[in-house]
């Protein structure tokens, strides 16, 4: 696995509320963030793995979703998300 249990702690506990904080939708964005980037760069090695690329896009659909739940929750936390992970140009 690409994300070890210590780099998660460290996921979880810098943007969660804590590092057993598994369920924050901020925690979750950021883990999804880090698969999408390592994933990203996996494709740039290896153009024709498919089911590498079928598993971004569905990441990405995963991680769209939660941004767009805590866009309605709350437009703050929204915002620092994303200017945290720098989601947006």
């Amino acid at each position: 696995m690409y994300v070890t249990k210590e780099e998660k702690a460290k996921i979880f506990a810098k943007h969660g509320k804590g590092a057993n904080d598994t369920g924050s939708a901020e925690g979750q964005i950021a883990l999804f963030t880090a698969r999408i980037n390592h994933l990203t760069e996996h494709l740039k090695n290896n153009r024709k793995d498919y089911n590498t690329e079928r598993s971004l896009v569905k990441l990405v659909g995963k991680r769209r979703s939660l941004l767009d739940y805590l866009t309605k929750k709350d437009v703050l936390r929204y915002r620092a998300i994303v200017k945290e992970l720098g989601l947006r140009k």
